[in-house]
């Protein structure tokens, strides 16, 4: 999971280096936003040592790349620890003249604040109602606890440990379970239709986005069945043991395994790159060089449409969703393209999202448009590949969290 820990100016600012390595331990991919007056609390190098990313700080680095923006587009869960009175102060109001706050408003994901100040702060009716606002908008307060604080000071405002913290915030993310009852069945990966034992016809597709919707429908409470083509990366070992998986390497392989499943499930999403050919014939021996000559003349036959097949028979209550990768670079050709694919299709929902030799396929980021049954857009979004899953379960899902 891609989790921001937002670091503010206070001395509690140390304790945060445990929040940091505690995600980073539980396999999570944690990058530290931290404020200029947290970095006079503890130093950027502990920060980078213990996340193993780089730490950003200035508002104004990486512009090129919308770094004030992207950072908070891609987390999956924003940590905030310390949480000073001054930030908590800047968050209600949605103040943003930092990146951390930048950050915050550019997200869409769970926020999770941890307070530390000293008690008179805690308890001032400013940083009170402060607090209330955050909680009514769906923000999580740990803490803070009482105990010793800087000095003689004692009493409410301690921040809460790193372990209660981190607890709290993958908590958090656990009890987002709106597709509780849902059964979804995914497609991933691309297929590979045999030419002969050794070689065969395939595509360029990863899998990574078909994986990132099984583990986001799955964190989201939902009953998963992922038919896997050929993947180049695997679900995450807490996320593999919930779903059930089937692997099926080539287009008539995911046909039976959809077609064996498909009344079974309540939302299908066909993420899987499926061959539009086969060959007509596969040679039971590998075919050598010296057989055919300097030319190699290979007849290939259409292999079925999944999709459209299964968009056909589908009852009132399934919701299908189909992808299609294009190399149009224009946006209005990209989506013409695609509600002339839709008519054809006939699914619920199509998923546009242009591939190239350095975008798509194999990447981690996506960029996609989403139609509707009526070709309108529903959807426009960019990020990493779980954030767009979970813009793409939104469709199905009661209580979108995405807006």
């Amino acid at each position: 999971m891609n989790i921001v820990v937002g670091i503010t100016g206070g001395i509690a600012a140390y304790k945060a280096v445990g929040v940091v390595r505690a995600l980073v331990l539980a396999g999570h991919d944690v990058h530290v936003v931290a404020t200029e007056n947290a970095l006079r609390f503890i130093g950027r190098p502990t920060l980078e040592a213990i996340s193993r990313n780089p730490v950003h700080s200035d508002l104004y680095e990486g512009v090129a790349e919308v770094r004030h923006v992207a950072i908070g587009q891609a987390a999956e869960l924003i940590v905030v620890a310390p949480g000073t009175a001054n930030t908590i102060a800047k968050l209600a109001i949605g103040l943003a003249d930092d990146l951390l706050g930048n950050t915050i408003l550019a997200s869409t994901a769970p926020v999770v604040i941890a307070p530390a100040m000293h008690t008179e702060m805690w308890l001032h009716p400013a940083t009170q109602a402060n607090v209330a606002t955050l909680l009514e908008r769906g923000v999580t307060v740990v803490g803070p606890a009482s105990g010793q604080l800087t000095g003689a000071d004692f009493g409410p405002g301690r921040m809460e440990d790193p372990e209660i913290i981190v607890a709290a915030a993958l908590e958090r993310v656990r009890s987002s379970r709106d597709l509780a009852g849902v059964r979804v069945l995914v497609t991933a990966g691309g297929t590979r239709e045999p030419l002969d034992p050794v070689r065969f016809i395939g595509n360029r597709s990863s899998g990574k986005q078909g994986l990132a919707i099984a583990a986001a429908a799955t964190r989201r409470g939902a009953t998963v069945t992922l038919i896997a083509a050929h993947l180049e990366n695997s679900l995450a070992a807490d996320v593999a043991q919930s779903i059930e998986t089937v692997v099926a390497n080539t287009a008539l392989e995911v046909e039976a395994a959809v077609n064996a499943r498909l009344s079974d499930s309540d939302v299908v999403v066909m993420a899987a790159a499926i061959a539009d050919y086969r060959p007509l014939t596969i040679s039971e021996s590998k075919i050598k060089k010296g057989a055919v000559g300097g030319t190699l003349e290979l007849s290939l036959v259409r292999n079925p449409d999944i999709l459209t097949g299964i968009s056909a028979i589908a009852r009132s209550d399934q919701v299908i969703i189909g992808f299609a990768a294009e190399t149009e670079a224009d946006e209005v050709a990209l989506v013409a393209l695609g509600r002339e694919k839709l008519e054809r299709k006939g699914c619920d929902y199509l998923v546009l999202n242009r591939v190239g030799w350095n975008e798509g396929f194999g990447t981690d980021t996506n960029r996609i448009v989403v139609l509707d049954r009526a070709g309108a857009i529903v959807v426009e979004a960019s990020g990493s590949k779980l954030a767009i899953a979970d813009h793409i379960l939104d469709l199905v899902a009661p209580n979108p969290r995405h807006r």
